[in-house]
């Protein structure tokens, strides 16, 4: 039927848009979310991602896809994602190393602690101590008996100066009141090489980035940073079982959403990561990376990344790290 007046053509579209659009509005998702990856693809932390996008579009009939945006150290991906609409249907993964970045950089252009809800952790990790086999530390009370015995004379070894593997090492330094030099690699496979050629006596990176000599038996691992034994290692003790009480080093993935996202969305998308955690596949992949997935409550993660902010502060605060 042709429409006489503005007005009654008016009335007509909106009468339409209403019948056949009642049911997208009430519901979340109705379109495609997009998770952005401020990294590039094929680390741990993408893989694990992309497992969870793919649950979670089982679970909600609707498209979660990777956008990765890597730039900047993780800058350009969490910029893009605080200026995009706070409707849930942006996305971003945040970490642990966000929460060092707060610490140690004078600016960023964004706030990770204002400028984001969070929705859940997706997995947490500790840190792997290790030396190269034939090594005379066997264990955590080797290297700090050692240590305090020839004070000056050890070195451990990590990657970049303020990274979460440099940090622990500065913190298990000021933890055991011990007197060694922390030398900072450029990359992991530079750090691999100095532990086996015996350049640096203890090394702290992450499992995924020595798994190769661990594996092949160059190198040990002497103990693990979490607070429990790491699902891969069940062998192998804590620091805290090895003597240093209260030193406890994890880091951790989750996603989070602009500020400002309703709040029955980020509790719908808390449920279902929480229930994506449990899958087969994600516990697998996990459990060979020694990364225990498993989710927690927004408010929780909230308090995880100020009380994060708080520790790498003064971590780096004792370590004289210029702030940049």
């Amino acid at each position: 039927m042709k429409c006489t007046a503005s007005v009654v053509c008016g009335m007509s579209l909106a009468f339409t848009a209403m019948t056949f659009t009642p049911v997208n509005a009430q519901t979340y998702p109705s379109r495609a979310v997009r998770i952005i990856v401020p990294y590039g693809p094929g680390g741990i932390a993408d893989v694990t991602m992309r497992l969870v996008a793919q649950d979670l579009s089982k679970r909600f009939g609707q498209q979660f896809f990777i956008e990765n945006r890597p730039g900047a150290g993780g800058v350009v991906g969490m910029q893009a994602a605080r200026e995009a609409p706070a409707d849930g249907y942006t996305l971003v993964m945040v970490g642990g190393g966000l929460t060092i970045a707060k610490a140690l950089f004078k600016s960023l252009p964004y706030n990770i602690e204002a400028d984001f809800t969070p929705i859940s952790t997706t997995a947490s990790y500790g840190l792997v101590i290790t030396t190269k086999t034939g090594s005379p530390y066997k264990t955590i009370r080797d290297v700090i008996a050692n240590a305090k015995a020839h004070p000056g004379t050890m070195n451990f070894g990590t990657i970049n100066a303020g990274s979460a593997q440099n940090l622990s090492a500065e913190l298990f330094r000021t933890m055991a009141d011990l007197d060694v030099t922390i030398v900072p690699y450029k990359t992991t496979p530079d750090l691999a090489n100095a532990i086996l050629r015996g350049d640096v006596d203890v090394a702290f990176e992450y499992f995924a980035g020595f798994q190769s000599p661990i594996t092949s038996g160059q190198m040990i691992v002497v103990a693990t940073t979490a607070r429990e034994r790491a699902s891969n290692l069940p062998d192998v003790p804590t620091v805290i079982e090895s003597g240093l009480a209260g030193y406890e080093v994890t880091s951790w993935n989750g996603l989070a959403v602009p500020a400002g996202a309703p709040a029955d969305v980020v509790a719908q998308l808390n449920r279902a990561v929480g229930e994506a955690l449990k899958s087969p596949e994600v516990q697998k992949f996990s459990n060979a990376a020694g990364m225990d997935a498993r989710g927690m409550s927004s408010d929780d993660l909230h308090n995880r990344i100020k009380s994060d902010v708080a520790k790498w502060s003064q971590v780096i605060e004792k370590a004289g790290i210029k702030k940049r």
